[in-house]
């Protein structure tokens, strides 16, 4: 393709990547759908009737916005490869929200509705953190080496990405290792199924054979019965988004609860999105930091202000998408998919008939790509800098572990006592410090690691100084924003700062481009 030929909106290979993402994101869509409804016990009216029609509007802003980024790149650049930045709503933040702010705002003041109006508040103020730190994230991006970037993104995507989908498989073994099959065969051995149908709805359909073939025979794997599929139908029915602007200044008398966690959860954004665009701009297609950030922000304030309590963001896993054949079309097709599914009371019918294990296999191959990009675009010297930028998120996933385990119990570890915890190998302590933050402490993490590595000690203390600060306020190995939230650990990395300063005086920096070492720098006289 020519720069003066318009690029193809739709190609073979957005079937792939529609399918694929598709299904990821319908996955979203019935997990938020099962919190909303079996967690924060909120009425369906609400469920069906406000916040699902606003969170499709947002996503359908959101993915239409990003199919015409790709466009005017595919445009500007003459390629006919250009693939759209895949978005929808925030995993994590989808939790957060929930257990952190709704329900113990709907368990305090018994009512369901005063919980979902401080989440929108919530959502409300972090939509004007991402527009903000917008402008901030170019020059972080610009001073940050690659393998801590993408170091961390894979932290996330190793602990919080491929975990859940992997344990699931092999919880249900029957269906989760037969549809994985089906999606490595395909998207890694490369093998094409008949007429070219895509390996997503492949294993879509296998899993869905599986699951309801089992009942004839009474083992029933994918826990799907014909009474819940009958019940789903009370659901359907045509619901447009509608104002919310009463119920979100409503939240307000929740400020200082929501304040604690949507400032840092904001800039958990801006980096989780600078990452992400640095992993896109890997894979061949450079975007725009600021305006990725600022629309994350603006289509968030607009499911907001419509009645929609979960953020929107930039996705990790472009290369997937990409190497599976999505281009323009995927992400527009995504955002239609997704105004039918939740306008029309579609969820409740699939989360009856598609057991959700036959999904799972998906985001564990979007995990796994990601986590190798990592290793595979960064220079091999840098490998141990990327491992260090993975151990805060492993940190983090060993903490909800435990938290979640000793919270089905009735306790907590601290009425459990880190000291007996210890004895027993748990050094929950540890998991706590380090895990705080983690997209931040990868981060820093990784770049001191590259930094060293490349014998640029000056830098590397720049970054620990940073961690230090960061770490002062509790935007990394903290569990809320203060003052001197971990004072051990602000020390630590002054006294490292200190050590890398010193050392710069000592080492002369290597000359060679980052990633190389054919000559190793001598000590000065």
């Amino acid at each position: 393709m020519t720069a003066t030929t318009k690029p193809k909106i739709w190609t073979p290979g957005d079937w792939n990547a529609f399918f694929g993402f598709g299904t990821n994101i319908l996955v979203n869509m019935l997990v938020l759908t099962g919190l909303l409804r079996f967690v924060l016990k909120m009425p369906d009216d609400i469920v069906f009737g406000r916040i699902l029609p606003a969170m499709g509007l947002m996503m359908c802003l959101s993915t239409g916005y990003y199919a015409w980024l790709a466009y005017r790149l595919a445009l500007k650049t003459g390629r006919s490869d250009v693939c759209a930045l895949p978005s929808g709503i925030s995993v994590p933040h989808m939790f957060v929200v929930t257990f952190v702010i709704m329900l113990p705002i709907a368990l305090t003041t018994g009512d369901p509705v005063k919980g979902w109006e401080a989440g929108l508040t919530w959502v409300f103020i972090q939509s004007f953190v991402l527009m903000a730190g917008g402008f901030v994230a170019p020059i972080i991006r610009k001073i940050t080496p690659r393998a801590a970037l993408l170091g961390t993104l894979a932290g996330v995507s190793v602990a919080f990405i491929s975990m859940k989908p992997a344990l699931e498989m092999f919880m249900t073994p029957v269906i989760g290792l037969a549809c994985f099959g089906v999606i490595l065969m395909s998207w890694f051995g490369g093998l094409k199924y008949p007429k070219g149908i895509p390996a997503g709805l492949v294993a879509i359909i296998v899993g869905m054979i599986i699951a309801w073939g089992s009942t004839l025979f009474g083992f029933n794997f994918g826990g799907l019965t014909g009474e819940g599929f009958l019940g789903s139908f009370a659901n359907f029915g045509f619901s447009v988004p509608l104002p919310a602007f009463d119920h979100v200044f409503g939240g307000f008398e929740f400020l200082g609860v929501i304040l604690v966690t949507a400032i840092p959860f904001g800039i958990y954004d801006l980096v989780e999105a600078m990452d992400n665009v640095e992993s896109a701009e890997v894979a061949g297609d450079v975007y725009p930091t600021t305006r990725v950030l600022t629309a994350d922000g603006v289509v968030s304030l607009i499911g907001c202000m419509m009645g929609n309590p979960f953020i929107n963001a930039v996705y990790i896993g472009h290369p997937g998408w990409k190497a599976m054949g999505g281009r323009i079309g995927y992400s527009a097709a995504t955002g239609l998919m997704v105004i039918a599914l939740s306008w029309f009371g579609v969820i409740a019918l699939l989360l009856a008939v598609v057991p959700v294990v036959a999904i799972s296999p998906i985001l564990l191959y979007i995990g796994m790509l990601i986590g190798a990009q990592a290793f595979q675009e960064t220079p091999k010297s840098h490998a141990p800098a990327v491992v260090l930028a993975l151990t805060p998120h492993l940190a983090a996933w060993g903490k909800l572990q435990i938290d979640s385990a000793l919270g089905a119990a009735g306790t907590t570890a601290a009425a459990v006592g880190f000291d007996k915890l210890g004895t027993n190998g748990v050094l929950y302590h540890g998991l706590e410090v380090l895990g705080g933050g983690a997209i931040l402490g990868g981060l820093v993490l990784g770049a001191i690691g590259v930094f060293i590595v490349e014998r640029q000690f000056m830098k590397a203390s720049f970054f620990a100084i940073a961690g230090a600060v960061l770490s002062f306020f509790g935007f990394m190995h903290g569990e809320a924003i203060g003052i001197a939230q971990s004072p051990a650990v602000v020390v630590g990395y002054l006294l490292f700062a200190g050590a890398l300063a010193l050392a710069a005086r000592r080492v002369v920096p290597s000359a060679v481009p980052m990633g190389s070492h054919h000559a190793v720098p001598e000590p000065a006289e």
